[in-house]
């Protein structure tokens, strides 16, 4: 017998992380605020950029994550402490054309001007 527990119905075997080849588009309205929660004044923006990146990583499934001068632009709008509450955005999973890369997809994150966050849901975007 082992000693692996498993939860009711689960096998014992091993999970394959599975990366979909799929290219991609999603809406995602992202509470910064409550990631930066104590976060040093003069380390949010930064920080919000990370966080961008890793909420991106984690939705997407592709480590090769690349930001949008104008979403930094955004993030960056009211200083380095002041970083609005909630963005929107936009990540694309696109493949990559870079022959030498070791990922052939990568994420790019981009602004998408709302007027409200009211209602707002995630959405897929149609591919243009």
């Amino acid at each position: 017998m082992s000693n692996t527990k498993t939860k009711k119905g689960e096998s014992g075997g091993s999970k394959k992380k599975q990366i979909t080849n799929e290219v991609v588009t999603r809406e995602y309205s992202v509470n910064l605020h409550k990631r930066l929660h104590g976060i040093a004044f003069k380390k949010r923006a930064p920080r919000a950029v990370k966080e961008l990146k890793k909420f991106a990583e984690k939705m997407m499934k592709t480590p090769d994550v690349r930001i949008d001068s104008k979403l930094n632009k955004e993030i960056w709008s009211q200083g380095i402490n002041h970083v609005p509450y909630r963005v929107r955005v936009r990540l694309a999973r696109q493949r990559n054309e870079d022959e030498d890369s070791p990922n052939k997809l990568y994420t790019l994150v981009t602004f998408v001007r709302v007027p409200s966050f009211k209602g707002l849901l995630t959405t897929n975007v149609d591919n243009e």
